[in-house]
């Protein structure tokens, strides 16, 4: 059976589940009806999607409804207004630029969790910002993320709005580089994050947690096209900073 999904590039190591699938022109969202946001977005940063310097518009900051998310399902401005939390992005806008287009699809709500404005303007952007330098490096060719929120099973439940955002916990970021220059047993590097929803003057390597791990935790199966005992070995590793 051919899996449609896995025409996109962002898709090449594995799609998790999900209630509702979003394809963007440069991102994917694997939707929550539950949550009323993301269970996970994916990317893919090579030389087609890296910022490019000639692209000098402002990011849009125009945030609105994802209108290919059933209406009761959907989280809405109204929810975030007043409520104390970010409009959280799990695909940046900052390596969005491509086109005005591109950039403006990264401000649906189907992109978006409640994050905590200290969280989400410090330790969330300083994880940005080192993908973005890991992507620029001369040694990898592609990498490829895929982040979400993550939500403690038996505690008591924050939302916001009329429709009930719920609150994450945490969230985590899965990261997948590909060697520009394969070696014979490191083909692909992998590091994965789990950072809880609150501010922090930790530093990112504290949050760095074995992959496996993190798909317990947050319930989802990542990377799952990746075969093989070293595969494994990639996934119980916690890795290094690069």
């Amino acid at each position: 059976m051919i899996e449609i999904p896995s025409l996109r590039p962002e898709t090449r190591y594995g799609i998790p589940t999900s209630d509702l699938l979003l394809f963007n022109r440069q991102y994917v969202v694997g939707y929550s009806y539950l949550f009323r946001q993301p269970r996970w977005a994916m990317q893919v940063v090579d030389e087609s999607t890296k910022r490019h310097d000639e692209e000098n518009f402002d990011r849009l900051d125009n945030f609105r409804e994802d209108l290919r998310v059933p209406e009761k399902f959907r989280s809405t401005l109204a929810d975030y207004r007043g409520s104390g939390y970010d409009r959280g992005h799990l695909i940046n806008s900052a390596d969005r630029k491509g086109s005005k287009i591109i950039n403006s699809e990264t401000f649906l709500l189907s992109n978006m969790s409640p994050q905590k404005p200290k969280f989400n303007r410090k330790i969330w952007l300083e994880l940005e910002d080192a993908v973005r330098t890991l992507a620029n490096m001369k040694e990898y060719a592609e990498v490829y993320t895929i982040c979400g929120p993550l939500f403690k099973i038996g505690d008591k439940i924050e939302a916001i709005g009329k429709n009930n955002v719920v609150v994450p916990d945490g969230f985590f970021k899965s990261v997948l580089a590909e060697r520009a220059r394969p070696r014979a047993k490191n083909q692909l590097a992998m590091w994965s994050f789990e950072i809880p929803n609150q501010k922090t003057d930790k530093s990112l390597r504290h949050f760095l947690k074995p992959t496996a791990d993190i798909e317990r935790r947050a319930g989802l199966q990542i990377w799952d096209r990746l075969r093989g005992e070293k595969s494994d070995k990639l996934k119980t590793k916690k890795g290094k900073m690069w």
